[in-house]
């Protein structure tokens, strides 16, 4: 079994419950660790053997583009494209942090993991 992870696909997005947070919006990062065998693109070196990372910041960037009252619901809806997506792959982990959470008092960021 082996990992792949991408880190730090960082967005500005609309998510929140508070209606200020949805207009101004706010910066995210997101970080997905990718579990397969991948032996056979390490042997080959061919990309169509393995997660392609245009095409998940693509896919990212989109599910970002969504507006969600909740991380955790934003964090669900790319973990399970990307399980539809990349189906070598046997795990996917999911990482959506939020920086800068709007509460009384300070958060520098709030993460949501999700395994899928």
């Amino acid at each position: 079994m082996h990992q792949l992870i991408l880190s730090g696909i960082e967005c500005y997005a609309h998510h929140g419950c508070l209606s200020q947070e949805t207009v101004i919006g706010g910066r995210y990062r997101v970080d997905i660790t990718f579990y397969a065998d991948l032996s056979i693109a390490a042997n080959s070196d061919n990309l169509t053997q393995t997660i392609d990372y245009v095409e998940v910041n693509e896919m990212v960037k989109t599910q970002m583009a969504i507006p969600s009252k909740l991380i955790e619901h934003v964090g669900n809806r790319i973990a399970q494209k990307m399980k539809e997506r990349f189906t070598i792959c046997s795990k996917i982990k999911v990482a959506i942090t939020k920086y800068n959470p709007p509460v009384k008092g300070f958060i520098s960021e709030a993460t949501f993991v999700i395994e899928a």
